[in-house]
C-alpha cells in the first residue's frame, strides 16, 4: 500500500507554485485518539512514516521548498486512500503544512476530490498544524483555518504550549481542538507547575468552546489526572502504539 506520488495540478488558475514530482515513498501509522469517557475510539491520527516503516524524520527531512507543496497535496491524498482502504469510519485527523498552503481554496482541490472518490465524510476529516513547520504568517494561517472550517473540516492546534503554537497564535482564531503538547503531559500527576498551566488551558478552552486533547499518555497515573481534570479526549502509547498501514484496537 505504499505508493510514490507524482502530484500535478491541472485546469486554470494555476499560478508559479508548480507541483512537483516527490522522487521518495512515503506511507502512513496511525494512532487511536480515545474518547475516554465513552471508552471508544474517537479518531485515528495519520503519521507518516517510511516506505519500510522507516521514521517520520526519514521522510520529514526530504522535504524542502521546491517539494513542499507536493509533499503536503501528496500527504492528504495518501492519508485519506489509505484509510478508506482500512475501512476507517471515525474520525481522520491529518497534519498539514500552513506554508505550502498558498491559496486555501486552490489547494484544498485534491483533498475533496480523494474524499469524493474514497467515499470519505468531509466532517470526519481533521486538519493539524503541524509541529514541524514554524507558523511564518498568523494572519495567513487564520485564513487557512477559516476556509477549512466552512468546508466542513475540523480544525486543530498540535502540541499547544510548545514552539509556535501558542497564545498569540489562538488569540488570532479559534481552532475546533487544541491538544497539549506531551512536555506538559509527561508525569504532570507529580508536576505541581505543569498541573496549573494545564488546569488554566482547560479552563480557557472550555471558555472559548474548545475541545482539549491531551496526547503523548504513557501511564495510568497521567491518564487518571487528565480524567480528573474533564479531559475527555486523551491520545498516547498508554492507549496503543501507531499502527503501520493499519487500524490499532484499543483494550479499555
Amino acid at each position: 500500500m505504499t505508493t510514490r506520488f507524482a502530484v500535478e495540478l491541472t485546469g486554470s488558475g494555476d499560478c508559479k507554485h508548480c507541483a512537483e514530482a516527490l522522487d521518495f515513498g512515503f506511507t502512513f501509522a496511525y494512532q487511536p485518539i480515545v474518547d475516554y469517557r465513552n471508552k471508544s475510539i474517537w479518531g485515528y491520527e495519520a503519521l507518516v512514516r517510511g516506505p519500510n516503516n522507516e521514521s517520520a524524520w526519514s521522510i520529514l527531512s526530504r522535504v524542502n521548498d521546491d517539494n513542499r507543496y507536493a509533499f503536503d497535496q501528496a500527504c492528504r491524498v495518501k492519508a485519506i486512500t489509505l484509510a478508506a482502504e482500512l475501512k476507517l469510519d471515525k474520525i481522520l485527523s491529518i497534519n498539514f503544512l500552513p506554508n505550502a498552503v498558498y491559496e486555501p481554496a486552490h489547494c484544498i482541490r485534491s483533498t475533496l476530490q480523494a474524499a469524493d472518490l474514497a467515499g470519505f465524510p468531509l466532517e470526519k476529516i481533521m486538519f493539524e498544524i503541524t509541529e514541524s513547520e514554524k507558523v511564518h504568517d498568523a494572519e495567513h494561517l487564520t485564513r487557512i483555518f477559516d476556509y477549512y472550517q466552512q468546508q466542513g473540516f475540523i480544525t486543530a492546534l498540535d502540541d499547544f504550549g510548545a514552539g509556535h503554537a501558542g497564545l498569540n497564535l489562538l488569540s488570532k482564531f479559534l481552532p475546533g481542538l487544541m491538544k497539549i503538547d506531551m512536555e506538559l503531559v509527561r508525569d504532570i500527576n507529580t508536576h505541581r507547575t505543569k498541573q496549573i498551566i494545564v488546569t488554566a488551558l482547560a479552563d480557557i478552552c472550555r471558555q472559548l468552546d474548545i475541545i482539549l486533547l491531551a496526547e503523548g499518555l504513557e501511564t495510568a497515573e497521567e491518564v487518571a489526572y487528565f480524567e480528573q481534570l474533564g479531559v475527555q479526549l486523551m491520545q498516547g502509547y498508554y492507549f496503543a502504539k501507531p499502527g503501520f498501514q493499519c487500524l490499532p484496537s484499543v483494550d479499555f
